[in-house]
């Protein structure tokens, strides 16, 4: 079976080769990097299952690091890690495209079972085509937009992931837990709260097509409807 490949990028040398050395006796190939202006490169030389980037790197930081990896692959899971811990440092990670966030200091356990569960929701499920076309509008995946003849609008990467799941679904019920940890990775209170921001922000987004429903099925989930 082979081995996950984990792109690490921490400028903190003693605190990286811990975590290094740690990972790679549980079984993980790591791929380290201390410089934020040269992850990018060494995203797409290594190819890794899941990234862990600190925020606070030299030369660019890991939300920096993040968008870039988003222009290149909306799926690879991203883990944040890092001492700032305000509830807005956390929000703008999720924003950027991050799967989850970790706050320093952390357990080599609590580490080891974020990656778990974040593996697990990148496991590929069905292919959504890079364009579909849903009631009276179209959705481009790749571009992440979604267009109706009287209306052009940018997704969030996080808002076309959540439009690709229930598309993938569609007339079926997807339960909440499920979006959540392939969104999220964690289907903590926080991010069930968010996953109700998102569900309303993709209602209003849909609201120009009446045959188009995203149904709440009370304590389970949802169900995208095209009539």
């Amino acid at each position: 079976m082979k081995q996950p490949k984990i792109l690490y990028v921490e400028d903190e040398i003693f605190l990286a080769k811990i975590v290094g050395e740690t990972l790679q006796g549980r079984g993980y190939e790591v791929v380290m990097e201390s410089d934020g202006a040269k992850a990018l490169a060494r995203f797409e030389e290594s190819k890794p299952d899941v990234c862990l980037l600190d925020i606070m790197l030299p030369n660019k930081d890991g939300f920096e690091i993040a968008d870039g990896i988003r222009e290149l692959n909306a799926d690879v899971p991203i883990i944040f890690l890092s001492a700032k811990s305000a509830a807005s440092d956390v929000v703008n990670g999720f924003k950027m495209g991050g799967n989850d966030y970790i706050r320093k200091p952390f357990s080599m356990e609590e580490l080891i079972a974020r990656i778990e569960n974040v593996l697990k929701g990148s496991v590929p499920t069905e292919t959504v085509p890079e364009e579909v076309t849903l009631g009276g509008y179209t959705f481009n995946s790749k571009r992440q937009t979604l267009n109706h003849p009287k209306e052009e609008r940018k997704l969030s990467y996080r808002e076309s992931e959540l439009l690709k799941a229930l598309y993938r679904n569609r007339n079926e019920i997807v339960e909440r837990r499920d979006i959540l940890n392939l969104l999220w990775g964690s289907d903590s209170f926080f991010n069930s709260r968010n996953l109700d921001v998102y569900i309303t922000k993709l209602r209003n987004y849909l609201k120009l097509d009446p045959t188009i429903e995203i149904i709440t099925i009370k304590g389970i989930g949802y169900r995208f409807v095209i009539n």
